[in-house]
């Protein structure tokens, strides 16, 4: 199997680069030239590791879910994301970011956010090292993620609402790099998944890659063997999945798993099944699976989800899908909702609808009694409690 890496100039494969607006080439390429030192650096290493541990509670447990296992006839385990502080994957990244910002001489600090995870992430670090704070949110997404926008404004970040298009996040994103542009020399951009110009996708999945890091000790410890038969985990831009991935990329006894929002069905018109649906196209400043018509705009993406309703992917997963080495599942609003549910009754733990794609996929696959499938459990559903009480209860 051919080795999945970088290339110099940013692609994985067909898929990755930086194409950018010029007022943007200075911040990019300086990012570019500095963000491997910065994080191979001995003193980057110890403070980055020092606040995993200490102020986000690394590492998070992998459990194993017993009742699911009984139903699913396999070995099932759990990667408690959910467990951080601020319950998801996303701060695994911004203390990253944000030590690399401080590192750069950056003072202003934006971002974007679907879900409101990264947003509060971001809110959450900035607020931990005296950082001025902007995100941008769809309005949409303002609305159905409210309990995430009460916790950025509660830690201290402005909230700008994103009015045009679906009003979601890319939205959002689109907002962010404008403001990036008019502000070049103070700003960092803290981007919230494996998306975006080059060094982005790379920068942030070297940032999540703890995750697969923990899963190789944490499986070796408990079935003494450090690789599962499966990782599965859902992608939306796809940060989660690309740490839950990075340390069995080239691992070709693990059969790697993504799960994309399929919304009311994948032909309904309002879905956001990328893998399906899309073609080569160029997004937030990378080329990668896009959801475009004939003329090349952007198709408006559907999922219940907040954080799956993109309507590309990031392109390290463009290239797994591409290359044959991920498989691709879609899971629509019922069926996420329901898995949402089952979780919830079986194991006592209530997923993001982000996550629940991920676990609804159990149901379309078979497994054997000795399989080990590691589901990435990106986030915990307090703030889809309303989505949940009003499809399901």
């Amino acid at each position: 199997m051919q080795k999945i890496q970088i290339n110099d100039d940013g692609f994985y494969g067909a898929f990755g680069g930086a194409y950018i607006p010029e007022m943007l080439y200075k911040n990019v390429d300086d990012l570019k030239n500095q963000y491997l030192k910065i994080i191979e650096s001995d003193s980057f290493q110890k403070e980055y590791h020092q606040l995993l541990k200490d102020y986000v509670g690394r590492p998070s447990p992998l459990y194993y879910s017993k009742n699911l296992s009984q139903k699913y006839n396999a070995k099932i385990y759990l990667k408690r994301e959910d467990l951080n502080h601020t319950g998801a994957h996303k701060i695994n990244n911004t203390i990253g970011q944000i030590l690399i910002a401080q590192r750069m001489g950056k003072t202003r600090i934006i971002a974007e956010t679907g879900a409101g995870q990264h947003g509060v992430a971001t809110a959450t670090v900035c607020a931990l090292m005296g950082l001025e704070c902007i995100v941008y949110m769809g309005e949409v997404d303002i609305e159905r993620q409210a309990p995430n926008v009460a916790r950025m404004k509660m830690l201290g970040a402005e909230v700008r609402a994103a009015t045009s298009g679906s009003k979601t996040l890319k939205d959002a994103t689109n907002e962010a790099i404008r403001d990036w542009i008019n502000n070049p020399n103070d700003t960092f951009y803290i981007i919230g998944s494996v998306v975006g110009p080059h060094p982005y996708p790379d920068m942030v999945a070297k940032l999540q890659a703890v995750i697969s890091e923990e899963i190789k000790k944490q499986l070796l410890e408990k079935e003494n063997r450090g690789h599962p038969d499966y990782i599965i985990a859902c992608v939306g831009g796809g940060s989660n999945a690309a740490g839950a991935f990075y340390h069995y990329l080239n691992e070709k006894s693990t059969q790697l798993i993504i799960v994309e929002a399929a919304g009311m069905g994948i032909h309904t018109g309002e879905s956001a099944a990328t893998s399906v649906l899309g073609s080569q196209g160029i997004i937030h400043g990378s080329k990668t699976l896009l959801m475009q018509d004939e003329d090349g705009q952007i198709i408006e993406p559907y999922s219940i989800s907040a954080g799956l309703d993109y309507p590309g992917i990031g392109p390290l997963h463009a290239h797994l899908i591409d290359s044959e080495r991920a498989h691709v599942f879609s899971v629509t609003d019922k069926e996420a909702l329901q898995a949402g549910l089952e979780l919830s009754r079986l194991e006592g733990i209530i997923p993001a609808l982000e996550t629940s794609h991920a676990l609804a996929v159990l149901d379309k696959m078979k497994f054997t009694s000795k399989e080990i499938v590691v589901i990435n459990l990106s986030g915990r559903g307090d703030k889809d409690l309303a989505t949940y009480m009003k499809h399901c209860l």
